[in-house]
């Protein structure tokens, strides 16, 4: 296949998903379309999408990393992280009811958010490096979704569709990274007063800072820097557990607080 050809299935793939997003409805899993589904492919699939919304006038406020947790690997069936970038369309308020036809097939997750006071570029950045780059945590939770029909991805499909990211929602409480231990901090995840799911940082590539410091590692070769005042979400400490409207969502993690979603209702 040549370059050209390439291109063009990259912008062809692209414009699949932007339709999915568009019209609610999912599509075939993109893999079998490519000769060759490399993850540099899949990534520059990913990022036309996100220079279509940024035409569209979206902008970038953060990334996230996908697939950090031996949970949610063997759930997805795949061995590696990745990443995606989170826009600001993508951020909701706590409490506040989070329209349903937003997504597609959504799945929540539980994460500690990293908001960072300083840049970070990679390759190269060390464990201090990033700890002194981040200004503050908070609780989240991550909506994910796949425009891809019944969550049948493997890695090519999830890269490609920006690392299903869905949604974000962050908790009020501030922390100090000093303040508390990541590795340690335990969580507990409920949906309608029911808990779910429990888990603990250290299920997130042994903390959730190593995979800050894996993103800006990452990101870094393709010119990439993660900005102050950006938003990284590591990676869930558990399952992906679905969710639908009406649902009612908290994430309580020790020394942190909790946090908040609310899936609104369908429209009649």
């Amino acid at each position: 296949m040549t370059d050209d050809h390439i291109t063009e299935s990259i912008q062809a793939a692209a414009d699949t998903l932007l339709a999915a997003y568009r019209t609610g409805t999912p599509v075939d899993p993109l893999t079998p379309g490519f000769t060759d589904p490399d993850l540099s492919t899949a990534y520059r699939i990913a990022l036309a999408q996100v220079q279509a919304w940024e035409k569209d006038g979206d902008t970038i406020k953060g990334h996230k990393v996908g697939l950090a947790s031996r949970a949610i690997q063997r759930q997805m069936g795949v061995d590696q992280p990745d990443f995606g970038h989170l826009t600001a369309s993508m951020f909701h308020l706590e409490h506040q009811p989070i329209p349903a036809a937003t997504f597609i097939q959504p799945r929540i997750e539980p994460e500690v958010a990293f908001v960072l006071g300083r840049p970070l570029t990679g390759p190269g950045v060390t464990v201090a490096e990033a700890a002194a780059a981040v200004d503050f945590v908070l609780p989240a939770l991550e909506i994910v979704d796949s425009r891809i029909r019944d969550w049948k991805i493997g890695i090519f499909d999830t890269v490609a569709d920006n690392a299903s990211s869905g949604g974000v929602v962050l908790g009020s409480t501030p922390t100090r990274l000093g303040d508390v231990d990541l590795r340690r901090s335990g969580c507990n995840l409920y949906i309608d007063g029911d808990l779910v799911a429990t888990g603990a940082g250290g299920a997130v590539l042994g903390s959730p800072l190593n995979a800050l410091v894996w993103l800006a590692n990452t990101v870094g070769p393709l010119g990439v820097t993660l900005e102050p005042g950006h938003v990284v979400l590591p990676g869930s400490m558990t399952r992906a557990h679905p969710i639908v409207a009406g649902n009612t969502i908290v994430a309580e993690f020790a020394g942190l607080g909790s946090v908040t979603a609310v899936l609104g209702q369908e429209q009649q």
